[in-house]
C-alpha cells in the first residue's frame, strides 16, 4: 500500500486548491492527494477519478519531487505553431498578395517546406493579430 503523508500546512493548501482553484486538473489532483492522506487505496482512487493506477502513482511521484507545483499540467503540451518564427514574413506576404491566403500558403510550401492548411493560417493570423 502506498499513501501520501501530508503535513498540516499541505492539507490546508490542498483543501483550499480543491475548493477554489479555477483549474479542474488542480482540483482533481489535490482531492486525490487528500484522499490518499486519509488512507484510501490507489485502486479506490483510480476508480473514483476514472483513471489508471499508474497515473495516480505518477501524481504521487511528482508530488514527492515538486510539491504543490506538480498539480498543474506542464506547459508546452499540444501542437506547436509552425509559423511562430515567420510572423514578419507572413505579414509581408499578406501585403504582397493583397491578403490572398492561397498565395501565402503556396509561398511557405515552396520556400520553407511548411505545409499548412488555410484554417491554420487563419488561426495564426487571428492569434497574432496580423
Amino acid at each position: 500500500m502506498r499513501y501520501i503523508t501530508l503535513k498540516k500546512e499541505e492539507i490546508e493548501v490542498l483543501e483550499y486548491l480543491h475548493l477554489n482553484s479555477p483549474n479542474r486538473t488542480v482540483r482533481k489532483r489535490s482531492q486525490c492527494l487528500i484522499l490518499s492522506h486519509q488512507r484510501r487505496k490507489i485502486n479506490d482512487l483510480a476508480s473514483i477519478f476514472n483513471i489508471s493506477r499508474r497515473t495516480i502513482e505518477r501524481w504521487f511521484d511528482n508530488w514527492a519531487k515538486k510539491g504543490v507545483d506538480s498539480l498543474a499540467i506542464a506547459e508546452g503540451r499540444g501542437a506547436k505553431t509552425l509559423l511562430k518564427d515567420y510572423s514578419d514574413e507572413v505579414s509581408k506576404q499578406l501585403e504582397l498578395h493583397n491578403r490572398n491566403l492561397k498565395n501565402v500558403l503556396t509561398y511557405f510550401e515552396e520556400n520553407h517546406n511548411i505545409k499548412i492548411c488555410k484554417k491554420t493560417l487563419q488561426n495564426f493570423l487571428k492569434d497574432t493579430g496580423l
